[in-house]
């Protein structure tokens, strides 16, 4: 049996879906206000990463945690400290526990305990006690998500013919990554032995500028994309700050990414931005 947490998300139900139709027994851990339709073959286990008790409950008879919750989507009591910290702290202690024998944690690229940005240093502590469980662990740690904060500063603008707004330069490169990739070599390192006890970066075949990418669009629409720039530190109206902090660091460094050995050794072939585009922009229009 294996437990998704986060199974209503983006990448939590991708990766659950496909569990389904490679017939593994699937078990969803879901807070009881958000309840979705899994289908009849799945168990559906109500609970919440902030109450301990249920976690217990969710991970009896389990072998494998694939979690994917975390606490960007949410709101409320919903928080970096009470769900990707002290939620996924009790989410592991619950497994451990229950001898769970593997956890797969979705983390970040970046993730570090001493990381100023609060979401990666919780994503760090996290992997640190993941570590030190006892169970056998993968922390899969993704790049910066095509699907979501690249479509959600360019692709939703230059879609709907508004402009483009760049924090910096937009001239640092990274590797960005389609959560289908992500899914797959979650998917992939669960039954994987070289993924044992092992942090895995995960990016996309292709580092690219938020320049390359405002281009990339230009390509594909037919048409220029107007580009307007905030300086460091500065805000950017109707931009969540969360959203401007991870853009401000993006800022700060490259994070281009070589994943040919990766990609050979998982089994996965990466989606570039021009394949994500290609489907993407045929669904819009």
């Amino acid at each position: 049996m294996i437990l998704v947490a986060g199974a209503t998300g983006k990448l939590g139900g991708l990766i659950t879906q496909q569990l389904i139709q490679q017939g593994e027994p699937v078990r969803v851990l879901v807070r009881p206000d958000a309840v979705g339709n899994f289908g009849p073959t799945t168990e559906v286990a109500l609970g919440d990463l902030k109450d301990p008790a249920s976690l217990r409950e969710a991970c009896k008879g389990v072998d494998a945690v694939i979690t994917t919750a975390n606490s960007t989507a949410r709101g409320g009591a919903d928080t970096i400290e009470s769900v990707d910290l002290t939620g996924n702290r009790n989410l592991v202690d619950a497994a451990a526990a229950e001898r769970v024998g593997r956890f797969i944690f979705i983390s970040s690229l970046g993730a570090d305990p001493a990381s100023t940005m609060p979401l990666l240093q919780a994503k760090g502590k996290t992997e640190k006690h993941l570590a030190e469980s006892g169970m056998v662990w993968t922390s899969i740690q993704p790049n910066v998500y095509i699907d979501l904060l690249l479509m959600g500063v360019v692709g939703g603008p230059a879609l709907s013919g508004g402009p483009v707004t760049l924090v910096g330069s937009g001239e640092r490169r990274h590797s960005f990554v389609a959560v289908s990739d992500v899914a797959a070599y979650t998917l992939a390192a669960l039954h994987s032995r070289a993924s044992e006890n092992q942090t895995v970066r995960v990016g996309g075949p292709e580092p690219l500028s938020w320049r390359d990418v405002v281009a990339t669009f230009e390509q594909f629409l037919g048409r220029p994309v107007e580009v307007r720039t905030v300086p460091l530190g500065e805000p950017v109206p109707g931009m969540p700050e969360f959203i401007v902090q991870l853009l401000t660091a993006l800022e700060t460094y490259d994070s281009p990414m070589d994943m040919t050995g990766m990609a050979e050794t998982y089994g996965v072939k990466g989606t570039s931005l021009r394949e994500f585009l290609g489907a993407t922009v045929q669904h819009v229009g």
